[in-house]
């Protein structure tokens, strides 16, 4: 294992947010309208591909490399990218035939291993909130592109990250912008949305931010922002900051930093987060109690070792990929009530591990190393019915999948193509 391959984290775009949000509170992000890879919307999907896969629409090669995901709102689609000098980020905004309206950039890109872009746009009334990898967060108006206000986490908050640089896309909600600086003055921070001015900020855990995105959940009448450090994971007060709980006991003690880049899935009914990471960190379950001010361990998997590509919870059971080491892995499914495996399989032919999402009652997985596109059915089995390969672009197959209006999204690199899957 290389140290420099370990940036595989920077994928970490996952924002894995858990709660279904009221109508004044909406936003569009990673990983679905819930951020959570599910796309409760999109109904009467194709059940099995063509053998060549399913008819492209149109593909753009120009929106620079990066590893985040489209984001769709209404008749446009918005996504992050670089200048063909890789020395800026930049936010786009297409039609949804493919037509590039604008193009804004808002910060520098990590000056170290894999700079490509990591930050998955986040939409909320009219505005796009990303963050560089750098560290410095942005608000975009999407009518023009343009800029409306920056705020530099390096040197407002002292953000302190890990090994491989800032790789957040913002939680939203309210009047209220979620970002976690890290280091020696505070962790997490909430901005006005409007104008980027500090509303509150969490003490400090004197620790590196980790690659964990902050989730709003809700439980028994309550909310709580779920997030991670270097060697915490945190439950926060939304409306004040208060840190409310904070676990440790979560990984292998190693000479390595704790990459740790997939935040939860959370059981409602239950009042259970599972977190599961690479790198033999492993799975763990965390029972809330009711006032959310502590947490207990309900069970360890040692199977769910999710790289970076994130995972879904369906009907009572896990879906995602585990790490075996930097080139391969398998995927992996295990019940969220009792923590045990129900398999744990190779995708045949050579794919790797990679990223999942779910969309009308059935599994999507990306393949991070050959670029195969899967189609499966859930169970207790692997179940790939059908597979395509993506084969321009360059790079990992890092970007994570996406669904809109019967539109398969598919980013790999520089390239970003659109499929009909209805």
């Amino acid at each position: 294992m290389t140290k420099n391959f370990l940036t595989l984290i920077a994928l970490a775009m996952s924002c894995l947010s858990v709660m279904s949000v009221s109508a004044q509170n909406k936003f569009d992000g990673f990983r679905g309208p819930n951020r959570d890879g599910l796309y409760p919307a999109e109904t009467g999907l194709m059940k099995q591909w063509p053998a060549e896969g399913p008819q492209m629409l149109w593909e753009d090669l120009t929106i620079g490399k990066g590893y985040s995901s489209p984001v769709i709102v209404g008749d446009r689609l918005y996504i992050t990218g670089m200048t063909e000098d890789e020395k800026q980020e930049t936010f786009m905004a297409f039609t949804l035939d493919g037509k590039k309206l604008y193009t804004t950039v808002y910060g520098k890109p990590f000056n170290q291993s894999y700079p490509e872009t990591r930050t998955t746009p986040t939409i909320n009334s009219g505005k796009a909130y990303v963050i560089s990898g750098m560290g410095e967060i942005a608000c975009i108006n999407c009518a023009d592109g343009k800029m409306l206000w920056r705020v530099d986490g390096r040197t407002t908050y002292g953000s302190k990250t890990g090994n491989w640089g800032t790789a957040e896309c913002p939680l939203v909600f309210g009047n209220k912008v979620i970002y976690s600086p890290g280091g020696s003055q505070t962790t997490i921070v909430a901005l006005d949305k409007d104008t980027g001015k500090e509303i509150w900020k969490s003490r400090s855990l004197n620790d590196n931010r980790n690659y964990v995105q902050p989730t709003l959940i809700s439980y028994k009448g309550k909310r709580q922002i779920v997030g991670g450090t270097c060697n915490y994971y945190y439950g926060v007060n939304p409306e004040n900051g208060e840190i409310q709980w904070t676990f440790k006991d979560w990984y292998p003690q190693s000479s390595w930093e704790n990459i740790a880049p997939n935040g939860p899935v959370f059981d409602e009914a239950s009042g259970v987060l599972v977190f599961a990471q690479g790198y033999g960190i492993n799975a763990t379950a965390l029972k809330l109690s009711d006032d959310m001010k502590n947490v207990s361990v309900a069970w360890k998997n040692n199977d769910l070792s999710t790289h970076h590509g994130g995972y879904v919870l369906l009907n009572g059971i896990i879906y995602g990929s585990n790490w075996i080491n930097n080139n391969s892995g398998n995927w992996v499914a295990v019940n969220i009530k009792d923590g045990k495996t129900i398999f744990n399989t190779a995708w045949k032919g050579g794919k790797g591990k990679g990223s999942t999402i779910s969309a009308d009652g059935m599994l999507y997985f990306y393949d991070e190393r050959r670029g195969f596109v899967g189609l499966a059915k859930p169970g207790n089995e692997l179940n790939i019915v059908s597979e395509f390969r993506i084969t321009k672009g360059e790079g990992p197959y890092w970007a994570h999948l996406v669904i809109n209006n019967g539109v398969l999204y598919v980013r790999h690199g520089s390239v970003l193509q659109a499929y009909k899957i209805k």
